[in-house]
């Protein structure tokens, strides 16, 4: 699939049948998320891998935005690691360089008939408590992934992309 292609027709899965990501297509998943850029190159991304019963309870129990998926990967940063801009004081890459990181899987995950989406539905700290995160890691996003159920479908609001002359300026 070409990536025009391929961008235009991803969506948000929110529904998913009852099994989750097989640990071959997990594998390309997370190759693609690997080698995703970052600030430096300094890798900051800790990516957790939730499929085993008590894990999803914890994540359930924490959003409503899990929608069945047997496999979650929770996104986080190690603020240790995260480029620190040495112009400006309190801004760094880790956020940018998670949600790249993110944007490889989700997008992988898709080309290989996986589904996802991108969660912010939830409280952070009480993720990073609940799955016993160390204090210097940074929950960013959760990913509810799986192969899509055969009625899974988009939601309408996939369809409403403003023109790109309401986004874009040149300057």
């Amino acid at each position: 699939m070409d990536f025009s292609k391929l961008a235009a027709e991803r969506y948000s899965v929110r529904k998913f049948q009852d099994r989750p990501v097989s640990k071959e297509d997990m594998d390309i998943i997370l190759k693609a998320a690997n080698v995703a850029p970052t600030g430096c190159n300094y890798q900051p991304q800790r990516i957790y891998v939730a499929q085993s019963e008590e894990a999803l309870a914890k994540l359930n129990s924490l959003s409503k935005c899990i929608f069945g998926a047997k496999t979650v990967l929770v996104f986080a940063c190690c603020t240790d690691e995260e480029w620190k801009n040495p112009l400006e004081p309190g801004v760094s890459s880790g956020q940018q360089d998670i949600s790249i990181v993110a944007a490889h899987a989700m997008l992988q995950a898709w080309e290989i008939g996986v589904g996802s989406c991108w969660v912010n539905y939830f409280a952070n700290s009480a993720v990073e408590k609940s799955l016993g995160l160390p204090a210097n890691e940074k929950v960013i996003l959760l990913m509810p992934m799986g192969y899509p159920a055969e009625d899974a479908a988009p939601l309408p609001m996939h369809e409403k992309t403003k023109p790109i002359s309401e986004t874009v300026r040149f300057i």
